[in-house]
């Protein structure tokens, strides 16, 4: 059964989508600035403190009104020292791990799997992925990482706002 199924608890989550959304936005704007962070960035001991506190905080929140965190892990790489090149392709390694254990989990419990819909999903997710990657690294500079990150950023936090709070 779901974790919820036994807990009758309803929360709010309206004030967790604005806090939500108004990071998204100050990430977007923090990208768009051309803000980078100091040389070297914190320390190695500060990297892993920062990345497992805001990722466990993110993805609590996260969890709680059943969103992605993918959109916050960027710009908290970011910020952490990473460069907006590095920091784009950690997050999509991430998030293809997860989608790969969501697939195959999805893929044992199914009553009734369509394999020729899942294997044309899995071929188009392979080749756009490889074409974005490859896009990524050989024609993009870091400067235009960060504006389109910035601007879909501030695109998902005016679309949180608009659908969830408003």
């Amino acid at each position: 059964a779901p974790v919820g199924a036994w807990v009758n608890v309803s929360l709010p989550t309206e004030p967790i989508i604005v806090v939500f959304a108004l990071f998204t936005a100050a990430a977007g704007l923090l990208m768009l600035s051309g803000w980078k962070p100091e040389s070297g960035g914190p320390l190695r001991g500060h990297r892993l403190l920062l990345g497992f506190t805001a990722g466990a905080i993110l993805g609590f929140l996260a969890g709680l009104i059943g969103r992605g965190g993918g959109s916050f892990v960027v710009p908290l790489l970011y910020i952490a020292g990473l460069p907006a090149k590095a920091a784009a392709a950690t997050s999509s390694f991430v998030v293809t791990c997860s989608g790969l254990a969501s697939f195959f989990s999805h893929i044992l419990t199914a009553a009734r799997p369509n394999t020729l819909l899942w294997s044309m999903c899995a071929a188009a997710v392979l080749a756009g992925s490889q074409l974005g990657s490859r896009f990524m690294s050989t024609r993009l500079k870091a400067g235009s990482v960060r504006l389109v990150f910035g601007i879909i950023l501030i695109a998902v936090a005016a679309v949180l706002l608009a659908k969830d709070v408003f």
